[in-house]
């Protein structure tokens, strides 16, 4: 189940990617005529970019099952992706208050209500599942002579659409006994208001550790349970002041907290390692400030001081909390960094969005000083420091050992850093002798291996990666960056070879 959901959590992220094109042209037809779509007199500019990103929102199930399918799959193949849409397609229709109004000769209005809210990303989850399973399994059957245009590949939809029969007749009896059961959780959340939002805060932060977090912010940001958050908030839907508060706490964090905890860990690096270690703060507080990304920072500190991170899901949780209290919104379509608040200052049911920079200058004095308190207080091995000062001559002969390379392990001499960084990891996770399995995130690279323990950590560590994080004796993420996706590519490379 644990690795079901990490494989889920990375799959979920190829639809989320879309969405930053829906905040982006969303974002600019608010910045050009704030009424929107509201309006007699639009902007008829405003309206065509508002219109074109509401298609991309308003289509987000069928997204998700298309994107959920190819990234489940083995090979991320779109035959796969075809199957997931098909799936959902016929369960939603079979479900739909329309499709069992007919089938079950009553009127529509008698129909549960539970039926009227089947294309959702719960049932795009269930459909992408279901095909990407099927063609793990049976894309490379081969069928008689006489049905061969209906072998391998083909073959998918099919099934997919045969699964999908059966689980719609479970789902039948099923769906609304869990829409109830999920309804009533998602109105336990909200009805803790801002409370509810500082929890969800802090077991976000909690759990990236694990890659689990994408789970749980799909039950918030996405129509799930019925919040909805980022869709609402971009199609300016709900209360003003309610819609984004399960977003809006995030930016004081990532534009500030942390740029302010990479102050610290900078200051309190080894003198000989302060180079080393600005480089990869200013990396890392950079992509945190201004496109949300917060891996590369947070896994920094995440093992080398995690009383450090707990403080830092504790902040969040307030951040969310005080954020939500006093009803101060906005909203992102990637991540809470600049980009993202820009574009979201005119959406119409943004409320005060401005207070969240003053909250955020406040978090950035908290973060600096508890993170230069406890480092100094502690003795936390944070970047620069400890084992974790790392000096240019390390750096180079970590080089210089990719560059050499080893016959057979797949290292081969480069001048280009991400075809150097892909053959130091792959040897040092063990080669082709050791990898079952790997795949990218957004920043991070997944390996199921046979042995953990054959992993040399020092090694990777010492390309000044942000961290290597051991699950358990088979899994084992290294953080590489957003940048991630170049060093995977390098590696199938290596693997082809």
């Amino acid at each position: 189940m644990k690795n079901y959901l990490q494989n889920l959590g990375k799959s979920i992220m190829l639809p989320v990617s879309i969405l930053p094109v829906a905040s982006l042209l969303m974002g600019i037809g608010y910045w050009i005529d704030p009424a929107g779509l509201s309006g007699d007199g639009s902007n008829q500019a405003a309206v065509f970019l508002i219109q074109s990103g509401t298609a991309i929102i308003n289509n987000l199930p069928i997204l998700f099952s298309v994107g959920i399918a190819t990234g489940l799959s083995k090979d991320s193949n779109g035959a796969a992706g075809l199957s997931g849409l098909v799936g959902y397609l016929i369960v939603t229709n079979l479900l739909s208050t329309a499709g069992l109004s007919v089938l079950l000769n009553m009127p529509v209005e008698e129909v549960p209500m539970a039926f009227g809210a089947t294309q959702n990303v719960f049932m795009a989850i269930i459909s992408g599942s279901v095909a990407a399973a099927l063609y793990n399994r049976y894309s490379g059957t081969k069928l008689p002579t006489a049905l061969a245009f209906f072998s391998g590949r083909r073959l998918i939809p099919i099934l997919t659409a045969g699964a999908m029969l059966i689980i719609s007749l479970l789902l039948y009896f099923v769906w609304p006994v869990a829409y109830d059961a999920l309804v009533g959780f998602g109105t336990f959340i909200s009805g803790l208001g801002a409370l509810g939002a500082g929890i969800y805060g802090f077991f976000n932060k909690l759990l990236i550790p694990t890659g689990l977090h994408h789970a749980l912010n799909s039950v918030f940001w996405f129509d799930l349970i019925g919040i909805n958050d980022i869709g609402n908030f971009w199609a300016s839907e709900g209360v003003k002041g309610v819609t984004g508060m399960y977003q809006a706490g995030f930016f004081p964090i990532m534009m500030f907290g942390l740029p302010g905890a990479a102050l610290a860990m900078y200051k309190n690096a080894e003198s000989k390692a302060k180079k080393i270690a600005a480089g990869t703060m200013i990396a890392g507080a950079f992509a945190s400030f201004f496109t949300g990304i917060t891996e590369p920072l947070e896994f920094s500190f995440m093992f080398a001081a995690p009383g450090l991170y707990l403080v830092h899901a504790f902040l969040t949780g307030v951040s969310m909390f005080v954020a939500a209290t006093f009803h101060w919104t906005a909203g992102f379509g990637f991540s809470a960094g600049l980009v993202d608040f820009a574009l979201s200052l005119n959406v119409p049911i943004a409320n005060q969005p401005l207070m969240l920079l003053v909250l955020g200058l406040v978090m950035f004095v908290v973060y600096y000083f508890i993170f230069d308190f406890a480092i100094r207080k502690f003795d936390f091995a944070t970047p620069g420091r400890g084992e974790n000062a790392v000096t240019e001559a390390a750096i180079t002969e970590s080089d210089s050992e990719t560059t050499a390379g080893k016959k057979g392990s797949g290292s081969q001499a480069s001048d280009d850093k991400y075809s150097r960084m892909a053959n130091v990891i792959y040897d040092a996770v063990g080669g082709q002798d050791n990898i079952r399995s790997y795949y990218n995130c957004a920043t991070r690279l997944r390996f199921e291996l046979d042995d953990v323990d054959q992993v040399d950590q020092a090694r990777i560590k010492g390309l000044g990666v942000p961290g290597v994080n051991v699950l358990d004796k088979n899994h084992l993420h290294v953080i590489v960056g957003t940048d991630v996706q170049f060093v995977a590519d390098e590696m199938k490379k290596i693997e082809n070879q």
